[in-house]
């Protein structure tokens, strides 16, 4: 990230594994950053689920730092399950 910014960006999407979300999640971003640097609207969802809004101009990307795991909506009020009904 750009020095002296701190903060959390958070990409959702399906995935089979750790390794793909983070790759979509590149992709998506990198769309995304692609658009807004020139100027254009930042694509909205792709086909697959997966999308990035909130591109924060001047702000880099630790890769290297990044995780994948299962979201949870913190403004949920229905239980956490790791079963589908």
């Amino acid at each position: 990230m750009a020095l002296g910014h701190r903060g959390l960006h958070v990409f959702t999407g399906v995935a089979d594994s750790p390794t793909t979300a983070l790759r979509r999640a590149h992709e998506v971003y990198d769309a995304a950053l692609a658009a807004r640097t020139a100027g254009l609207k930042v694509p909205g969802r792709q086909p697959d689920g997966w999308g990035a809004s909130g591109i924060r101009p001047g702000w880099e990307m630790e890769w290297t730092a990044a995780k994948a795991g299962r979201w949870h909506n913190p403004l949920s009020c229905t239980p956490h399950s790791d079963f589908a009904l």
